[in-house]
């Protein structure tokens, strides 16, 4: 299994208040999950992100809720983002807040990247899921865009909603899709090509409701310190090489020399420290291509050429070669595979 990283405690037990809050003992999930309770008592702890994902399934599975990734966001809290959500609460504007997003955002955790597009007077916030599960990435995508929507209402002071929502996953039974939209009082789109807010460019200039420069300068201050800690950590680094990789897949783009820029270094010497880890960057990047490949050939109506053309491959010919050199089918093949195990389910 892949290196998933690492999440922070605080953006684990959003999930475990919700889960206790519908009467679930989590004790046996935690512990199947590999995690010793001690660890979340600490604030400042970090849990493998591969016993994050193994907790979150377990408690899918204790909740039984088809809901859970939407419902555990209401347990968000601005510690829930650890120095990062007290670094939002300072700022003075959404557009303020937004900006601190990807700079800081590995402090709580490697789950994600997230991508900020502003064009034709929207914003698009697009969120970037780095766990393989598709039951867990469904869950962890809505509780992700819940819980930015949510934390800006309360930041904002005002329940403006989002222009529309869109959602990779694949279109749910109309009752469901029905409370998708109640809950984040807009269109939401499935089966789309990226899980992604998108808001009126208007708000950016929204007023919080507790701005302070001064407490912002300190905590932003804290929180480089506390990134410069976890990029000594060398068993991270394809870690941040593989969430580089997503932010450019994002754009279409696959060049190592941009992926190198993004981390402050060449590409040679990028390539020397993934080898240190007995890593590549071809390897990560097209274990990352399959991994987007799948999601979308399962959960999207996305033609094969057009996926082909998302994940960086100069033509649907090299996409086709690539992808049944890793998995032993052609992308239509694993496409139809994927919808009969949809309609036994």
């Amino acid at each position: 299994m892949k290196h998933l990283g690492f999440a922070s405690v605080p953006a684990v037990l959003q999930y475990i208040r919700y889960a206790e809050s519908q009467g679930i003992d989590t004790k046996e999930a935690i512990s199947e999950a590999g995690i010793e309770p001690a660890v979340l008592k600490k604030e400042n702890g970090r849990i493998k992100g591969e016993q994050f994902q193994s907790l979150i399934n377990a408690l899918i599975r204790e909740t039984n809720d088809p809901l859970m990734g939407l419902n555990s966001s209401q347990h968000v809290q601005p510690g829930s983002y650890s120095v990062l959500g007290y670094i939002l609460m300072s700022c003075a504007t959404i557009g303020e807040a937004i900006d601190r997003i990807t700079p800081f955002e590995r402090l709580v955790g490697d789950m994600g990247v997230t991508t900020v597009e502003l064009k034709a007077g929207q914003i698009f916030v697009t969120w970037h899921c780095a766990y393989p599960d598709p039951i867990v990435r469904q869950h962890m995508i809505d509780n992700v865009l819940a819980s930015w929507t949510r934390y800006a209402h309360w930041l904002a002071n005002q329940n403006t909603p989002p222009t529309k929502i869109q959602l990779v996953r694949s279109q749910p039974a109309r009752h469901i899709a029905r409370q998708y939209e109640q809950f984040f009082g807009c269109h939401v789109q499935f089966e789309a090509e990226q899980n992604t807010i998108v808001a009126s460019q208007d708000i950016l200039s929204l007023p919080l409701r507790q701005p302070d420069k001064l407490l912002l300068k300190t905590l932003e201050d804290h929180a480089s310190n506390r990134m410069s800690i976890l990029d000594e950590d060398e068993l991270r680094f394809s870690i941040r090489v593989s969430n580089a990789i997503r932010s450019q897949l994002a754009m279409g783009v696959t060049r190592k020399d941009l992926v190198a820029e993004a981390l402050g270094m060449t590409a040679r010497t990028l390539q020397r420290k993934l080898l240190n880890e007995g890593s590549s960057y071809q390897q990560l990047l097209d274990n990352i291509r399959l991994e987007q490949a799948s999601m979308l050939l399962t959960n999207s109506q996305l033609a094969i050429q057009d996926i082909a053309i998302n994940l960086g491959f100069s033509d649907s010919r090299s996409f086709h070669r690539s992808f049944k050199n890793r998995t032993g089918l052609t992308p239509g093949d694993y496409r139809s595979q994927q919808a009969s195990k949809k309609q036994k389910y």
